[in-house]
């Protein structure tokens, strides 16, 4: 079973896109049984807090749902639970290392590097645009999960 670990700053709009448009994609390949997803915060700001609703109104667009979903952080046993921590930003990506102790095992990925890019998930938090950050996500976690049908 491979595990996914999805992260961003607040654990509120993008990282929950990711976990349950993921989680999504690989229901309908008909591989739950072969992969698994959550997501956490590399804050604390919005612990508790269930997700932007931005993100559950693009979320709802399409299908998916996210019922029940609220924030928690990044903690140091999910390093040890995880196959894949994967950030949204280069931001997200150092507050990781930062928190983690470092990537010994080189489990930390930003996850348009799936798409052979190097820019950050657009952040609907500063934007407003959810459209754009569903585009990313989108394209990220579909190359994510043709990685790991190869492997």
């Amino acid at each position: 079973m491979k595990k996914i670990l999805f992260v961003c700053h607040g654990n509120i709009c993008r990282s929950p896109m990711a976990e349950f448009v993921f989680r999504d994609l690989v229901e309908k390949r008909g591989l739950s049984h072969r992969i698994t997803t959550a997501s956490a915060a590399t804050s604390t700001e919005e612990i508790g807090n269930p997700v932007h609703p931005g993100t559950r109104r693009k979320l709802k667009e399409h299908g998916i749902g996210c019922a029940g979903k609220t924030a928690r952080q990044l903690t140091r046993r999910d390093y040890e639970e995880y196959d894949m921590l994967i950030g949204m930003d280069e931001y997200n990506m150092r507050n990781m290392r930062r928190m983690l102790g470092g990537d010994p095992d080189g489990k930390l990925v930003k996850l348009l590097g799936f798409c052979g890019e190097t820019r950050d998930v657009a952040d609907p938090w500063y934007t407003g645009d959810f459209e754009q950050t569903w585009q990313d996500v989108l394209r990220g976690c579909t190359a994510l999960l043709e990685e790991l049908c190869r492997q």
